[in-house]
């Protein structure tokens, strides 16, 4: 699809990346809860950044579909820059000394990316990738240890096997109850793209758990999971109880229940009945129609609810961190109780990025699917 860039869109991230100049980019803090002593840019940085700005404003005016490369080197050298900024914070300071990223890197992110964005509508749908070049840059930076002195990356060597481990149960929780949640989910969709009681019925069940907010519902659960773990024989054997896993995934299934309900509805009712009617003329039964012919179809529109699905246990997953189930959450709250910011970054930006990556790549699976298919979300 062909866009028309319009320069106004570049004026939001404009503004923001002219004030990140003028505001703080690192917290120097001599321990980890300790208050941080902000500093602000140098006077040759903020000159720097100023002529950066110019020659965004002047090749998106002038030059939109080059407007990707200014972009990106906006994103990447704020990766550099603020790698400099924390070795220089650091010289000369204890091993416990912590140097946090502040408001001003961070609105220079928020406003480099919307720049990029913005860039990518001037690209020709075949020069998309340009776009994400300041990737493969921003891990040489990681690479070679140009980002080691930022205070996430000190606390996330500092936890090393333990940060992998919570990671990886993190993962385990989200794919389980959404594995859960479509072998229950999938005939219960299907019975209802074909009775419309048992669809008011189950949307309304489905819908109703998502009214509750997520921690209220792991505590909801705790007294009769407890309850079935003492009177059920072989229950707590099998490593049932009323806190830890169990309720986690037990409350992030009925959580990725409506999404896969509702998409499963929708795609199968939308399956065109002319093509129902010719595999019925070729004489295949009601089974092999669906199988062959229905579910193909409904497919790439199911599959955007598995991604919603996916997107939305990644983050209330990490709830489930207070009832000992584990996962990044572990560190958001540790954090928040210690009121080290770091911490908390440590648990959210993963959590963030699994998001991402899970959103990007189960879409590109859905257009895949639509464009083998004949069908799109």
């Amino acid at each position: 699809m062909k866009h028309t860039f319009d320069f106004r869109t570049l004026l939001l991230p404009l503004a923001l990346l002219a004030a990140a100049l003028f505001l703080p980019w690192t917290g120097l803090r001599p321990n980890r809860i300790a208050l941080p002593e902000f500093h602000m840019l140098a006077a040759q940085h903020q000159w720097l950044g100023g002529a950066l700005l110019s020659v965004l404003a002047a090749v998106g005016f002038f030059r939109p579909r080059w407007l990707w490369l200014p972009a990106s080197f906006a994103l990447a050298g704020g990766f550099f820059l603020f790698g400099l900024l924390t070795r220089h914070d650091l010289l000369g300071q204890s091993e416990i000394a912590r140097v946090s990223a502040s408001t001003g890197f961070w609105l220079w992110m928020v406003g480099a990316g919307m720049a990029l964005y913005v860039s990518s509508l001037a690209l020709p749908s075949r020069r998309q990738l340009w776009a994400w070049l300041w990737v493969p840059v921003v891990v040489l930076l990681y690479l070679t240890h140009q980002l080691d002195s930022w205070s996430v990356l000190v606390e996330g060597r500092n936890e090393g096997e333990r940060w992998l481990a919570e990671l990886g149960q993190h993962f385990r929780l989200t794919l389980s109850a959404l594995l859960v949640a479509t072998l229950v989910g999938g005939p219960l969709a299907v019975w209802s793209s074909r009775n419309e009681k048992a669809a008011a019925f189950t949307l309304g069940l489905a819908g109703a758990f998502q009214t509750v907010p997520s921690l209220a519902l792991l505590g909801l659960l705790i007294a009769p999971l407890s309850w079935l773990a003492d009177h059920v024989p072989g229950l707590r054997a099998a490593g049932v109880s009323g806190i830890g896993t169990t309720p986690a995934l037990v409350a992030l299934t009925l959580y990725a229940m409506l999404p896969l309900l509702r998409n499963g509805v929708v795609a199968l009712r939308g399956v065109d009945e002319g093509v129902l009617d010719a595999a019925r003329g070729m004489g295949m039964t009601d089974t092999q129609r669906f199988w062959r012919v229905e579910l193909p179809l409904a497919l790439p529109v199911w599959l955007a609810g598995v991604r919603q699905a996916m997107v939305l246990l990644i983050g209330v997953t990490s709830v489930a961190a207070l009832i000992g189930a584990g996962g990044l959450g572990v560190y958001i709250f540790k954090g928040l109780q210690g009121g080290a910011t770091d911490l908390i970054l440590l648990g959210a930006i993963p959590a963030c990025l699994l998001a991402v990556l899970a959103d990007v790549l189960l879409r590109a699976l859905e257009q895949l699917l639509g464009t083998k298919l004949g069908r799109t979300t």
